[in-house]
Formats: C-alpha cells, sequence, structure tokens
C-alpha cells in the first residue's frame, strides 16, 4: 500500500513527522509532499496565479509552495504519477478539526482533494486546550491510537465521495474512553471575534481570533465525543447538497 502524507501546518510540523511513523507502521511505502510554509485555514483553496514551486527535502520527502490542495495534486498527478497512492492521510494537525472548521481547515481540504481524485483519504488531528496548550499538545495521544483507526476505517471501508475526520482528545493515551462514530457538531458563532490592533505609525489592522466560551456540545457531535475523552471519527460527503430542501425546492418550482 503506498500511503501519501500530507498536511496544512507545513513541511517541518511536529504533527506530520507523527503522522510519517504512524504510516511506517501500516505500510513500507510513504511518500510525503507538504507545504513549504504554514497554510493553515486556507480551506481547499488553489494556486491558480501564481506557479507551484517543489523542493525536495530528502527522499520520499517533498515541499511545495503552495496550499494543502496543491500539494495533492501535485502528488497525484506529477510526483506518483506513474503509481497513484493508495490512501492519503492528512495531518496530524495541530488543534482539533471539528465543526465549522471542517470548511476552513487545509487538513480537511486535503483529504478532500484525495478524494475527488478516486484517492481514500482521512484527515487527523489532535485536540489541545487548557489543559496542554498549543505548544504541548499530547502528540503521543494521536500516535498510540492513529494507526489502529487508520486500520478500522479501511476495513470498514470508504466509499467513493466521501473522506473521514479523526480528531484525537486533549488527553494521555491511556485516558481515551474509545472512540465514537460521530456527526458535525456546532458551536456558538459569537465566539468569533475581530481584534482591532495599531501598528507604529497609527494605522489599525487585525487579527480573527476565536474566545472561548461556554457551551454545550449536542450529542453524538464531534465535540461532545472529544469533551468527552473519545477518538471521533466523522464521515464527511462531498455532495453538499441538502436532499430535503432539494425535494421541498422542486415542489415549489413544479
Amino acid at each position: 500500500m503506498r500511503i501519501l502524507i500530507t498536511n496544512d501546518d507545513g513541511i517541518h510540523a511536529p504533527g506530520l513527522a507523527v503522522l510519517e511513523r504512524v504510516a511506517r507502521a501500516l505500510s513500507d511505502d510513504v511518500v510525503v509532499v507538504a507545504p513549504e510554509t504554514d497554510q493553515s485555514g486556507v480551506g481547499h483553496s488553489l494556486s491558480l496565479n501564481d506557479p507551484l514551486r517543489l523542493r525536495e527535502v530528502s527522499e520520499g520527502r517533498y515541499a511545495v509552495k503552495g496550499t494543502p490542495t496543491d500539494c495533492v495534486i501535485m502528488a497525484v498527478n506529477a510526483i506518483l504519477k506513474d503509481r497513484r497512492p493508495d490512501l492519503v492521510l492528512s495531518g496530524i494537525n495541530r488543534g482539533q478539526n471539528v465543526a465549522e472548521d471542517v470548511t476552513y481547515s487545509g487538513t480537511i481540504a486535503a483529504a478532500m482533494e484525495g478524494t475527488l481524485l478516486g484517492v481514500p483519504s482521512i484527515a487527523l488531528s489532535q485536540a489541545y486546550g487548557p489543559a496542554s496548550g498549543r505548544k504541548n499538545l499530547r502528540w503521543d495521544c494521536g500516535e498510540r491510537h492513529a494507526a489502529d483507526t487508520v486500520r478500522k476505517v479501511l476495513d470498514a471501508g470508504i466509499p467513493r465521495g466521501t473522506l473521514v475526520n479523526v480528531n484525537f482528545p486533549d488527553c494521555a493515551p491511556d485516558e481515551v474512553a474509545g472512540v465514537e462514530v460521530t456527526r458535525q457538531g456546532t458551536r456558538d458563532t459569537a465566539l468569533m471575534q475581530v481584534h482591532e490592533r495599531e501598528d507604529g505609525r497609527g494605522n489599525a489592522y487585525y487579527w480573527i481570533g476565536f474566545a472561548r466560551g461556554q457551551f454545550t456540545p449536542v450529542a453524538g457531535s464531534d465535540l461532545e465525543a472529544l469533551k468527552a475523552h473519545r477518538i471521533s471519527v466523522t464521515p464527511l460527503r462531498l455532495d453538499l447538497t441538502d436532499r430535503d430542501t432539494h425535494e421541498r425546492y422542486a415542489k415549489a418550482f413544479g
């Protein structure tokens, strides 16, 4: 099995190194194609106005000056065109990718692109919170449980047009309370904020940020699973059609 690894945190991200070790526990044929720099939050974007620069970092490891989507396209259609990958693993992301993160995440977008290109794809992310902090993620949690989770997903099968979003909770590996197959959750949109700052010349500039707030996750959601120290496994479909509304509109328009 040939495994393509990518991410959105960049070629030197610690989570990428963790995922490389996980992938080598699954196969001895692993190729890494990741962004040259951090591409967090770029979503499913393509580089259409700038050329892509490719750099071979070491044998089987490549950096692309572009987005995670660019990386998967470059890997499947150029670097590995003679023998395409059998699986795309994207991550392990620094921080959870749940709820509305799904629409922003470059990690998930890479798995989306793999799915579009006909390759089974899984996105993996490691949650962090007040207990661990952004600089002290429990990478050991994802590293301990990722290979077994991926094996079970592959054994169950990934349908065409579907990708799988896996999130590991913010806890020690032995504190994981199991695996839950979840649905995409919803956060309070009031948590998103725009912070105004001022530069040295008195000109305003802005940062988009997220406040921490108290809310109760919906039962069965990815958010609830992580809160309960369970691994969240969420199948996502590329077909975004709202079928109930489709039927209602079809009747309205005759």
